[in-house]
C-alpha cells in the first residue's frame, strides 16, 4: 500500500542568540540595506547567532489509516516535525511528500480572533484549517454540540475559559474530517470528561480510515490510540515499531524519574475552573533518602490541589501502572466536603509490596464518588530496584508485586 505520509531525511535548523533590532525609519532600513553585503563581508562567516538542529535526518512512513504516536521527552522535536507535516514551517533538508487533505490542532485556538463569537470563530478558524464555507454550515450543530458551548456561541472568545477555548478548537479541528489530522498535546488542557470525549473522537476518526498523528506525553492515551509510536530525542528518530515495545523502551532506556511536580501559580497548572493541581510527589517514608527506591523503602505519596468549589464533596483517587501499562492498584481517599482553597491527601504504600519494575501515576479528583473533576495521566515516573541479588538469581522477580508474607515452617506429621 502506497504510504499517505513520507519523510525522508528531514532536518530543521535554527538560529537561536541573535540580536534583535528596533524599528528603524525607512531611510535608515533603505541604507541597511545598502550595507548588508559589506557588514557579511565583514563578520566573515562570525555571529553571536548559534545554530540548533531541532531535527536530524529524520525518515519515516505512514500508511493510510494508521494511528501513530509521536513520543519523547520536551525539546525533543515532536512538535517541530508536525509544524513541518502542517506547512507552517519548511524543513533545513530532506522532504516530506503528503497524498491527502491535512487538518491539524497544534496550538490551542489557532486561527481565533478574540474579539469574534464563538459563532464567528468556527466559520473563520474553519477556513483557517481549509474548509469551505457549506461545509462548516453543514457541520456547524454538531461542531456546537460537541463542544458545549450553545450558551457562550454569540459571547467574544476572548471571554472563554481556557477549557472552552479547547473545547471549541478540538471540534472544529476534529470534524474536520481530513485524510491526514495532526494533534499535538491536545488533552493537556480540559477536564477529564472532555479529554475522554477527544480520545473517542479520535478513535472515531481512526476507526473511519483515516491518518492520526498523535503527539502526546499522556503514555495512556497512546497505547489506548495508536498501534505504532516513534521515539524522537534530541531532533533524531531513536525507535520506531509497536506501541507496547517502544513505550516500555522508552521508559526503561530513558532511565530517569520524575518524583516530583508543582507549580506555584494556578494559572499555569494543569486543571480547570473547578480544580487544579498545586503539587504531587514521591518520597521514601519519614524522609530518608538513600538515592534510590528498593523493594524494601515504604513509599510516601503526597498531593496538593487548589479546590474552586466551597463545600464540594471531593476525594483522591490514585492509580500506580507499571510501563506495559497495566494497573497494579487504585485506592481511593474517603470523600469528605472541603471549604474552597488548598486541600491536601497522601498515602504511604508499605515497604515488601512493589516488585522491581518503573511504575507510573495517575492522580484523578472526584466530586461525589461519581463525577470526575480531573484525571492526569503519567504525572510521575518511580523506579523501584531490587535490594539484593542472591547466588546464581539473576533474574526478575514473577508478579506485579513482591510481598513480604509471614511464612510459618515446619516438619514431621
Amino acid at each position: 500500500m502506497k504510504p499517505i505520509i513520507k519523510v525522508e531525511n528531514i532536518g530543521k535548523q535554527y538560529r537561536i542568540g541573535a540580536r534583535q533590532q528596533a524599528y528603524s525609519t525607512l531611510r535608515e532600513a533603505l541604507a541597511g540595506a545598502v550595507q548588508a553585503p559589506l557588514k557579511r563581508l565583514q563578520r566573515n562567516g562570525s555571529s553571536d547567532a548559534v545554530t540548533i538542529w531541532a531535527l536530524k535526518n529524520v525518515s519515516f512512513e505512514v500508511r493510510p489509516g494508521e494511528v501513530v504516536g509521536i513520543i519523547g521527552r520536551n525539546g525533543s522535536g515532536k512538535s517541530t516535525l508536525l509544524k513541518i507535516l502542517s506547512r507552517i514551517t519548511e524543513p533545513t533538508t530532506g522532504r516530506v511528500e503528503l497524498y491527502g487533505r491535512i487538518g491539524s490542532l497544534l496550538e490551542v485556538g489557532t486561527g481565533f480572533h478574540p474579539e469574534l463569537t464563538g459563532r464567528e470563530n468556527i466559520f473563520l478558524n474553519g477556513a483557517v484549517l481549509g474548509m469551505r464555507r457549506n461545509e462548516i454550515a453543514r457541520k456547524f450543530d454538531e461542531i456546537v454540540a460537541f463542544a458545549e458551548i450553545e450558551k457562550f456561541l454569540d459571547t467574544p472568545v476572548k471571554h472563554y475559559s481556557s477549557g472552552m477555548y479547547m473545547r471549541l478548537a478540538f471540534a472544529v479541528a476534529a470534524h474536520l474530517e481530513p485524510e491526514i489530522l495532526l494533534v499535538d498535546e491536545v488533552l493537556a488542557v480540559g477536564d477529564a470528561e472532555f479529554q475522554t470525549k477527544c480520545l473517542g473522537k479520535m478513535g472515531a476518526v481512526a476507526g473511519e480510515g483515516r491518518t492520526v498523528l498523535f503527539v502526546s506525553h499522556n503514555m495512556t492515551a497512546v497505547r489506548r490510540l495508536c498501534r505504532r509510536v516513534i521515539w524522537l530525542n534530541d531532533g533524531e528518530v531513536v525507535q520506531a515499531g509497536e506501541t507496547t515495545q517502544v513505550i516500555g523502551d522508552f521508559l526503561r532506556r530513558g532511565a530517569f524519574s520524575t518524583l516530583k511536580k508543582e507549580w506555584d501559580d494556578p494559572s499555569q497548572a494543569p486543571g480547570n475552573d473547578q480544580v487544579r493541581l498545586r503539587s504531587i510527589a514521591v518520597t521514601p517514608a519519614g524522609g530518608q533518602i538513600d538515592g534510590q527506591f528498593t523493594v524494601k523503602t515504604a513509599i510516601q505519596l503526597e498531593a496538593a490541589i487548589w479546590n474552586y468549589l466551597p463545600g464540594a464533596v471531593l476525594n483522591f483517587s490514585v492509580v500506580l501502572s507499571n510501563i506495559e501499562g497495566v494497573a497494579i492498584f487504585n485506592t481511593v481517599s474517603i470523600e469528605r466536603p472541603f471549604p474552597a482553597g488548598l486541600v491536601r491527601g497522601s498515602f504511604l504504600i508499605p515497604a515488601d509490596f512493589l516488585n522491581d519494575d518503573t511504575y507510573t501515576i495517575r492522580l484523578l479528583i472526584v466530586k461525589d464518588t461519581s463525577v470526575v473533576l480531573l484525571d492526569l495521566a503519567d504525572l510521575l515516573m518511580l523506579q523501584v530496584h531490587d535490594s539484593e541479588r542472591r547466588i546464581n538469581w539473576y533474574g526478575k522477580w514473577v508478579g506485579a508485586v513482591r510481598p513480604s508474607f509471614d511464612w510459618e515452617l515446619s516438619t514431621g506429621d
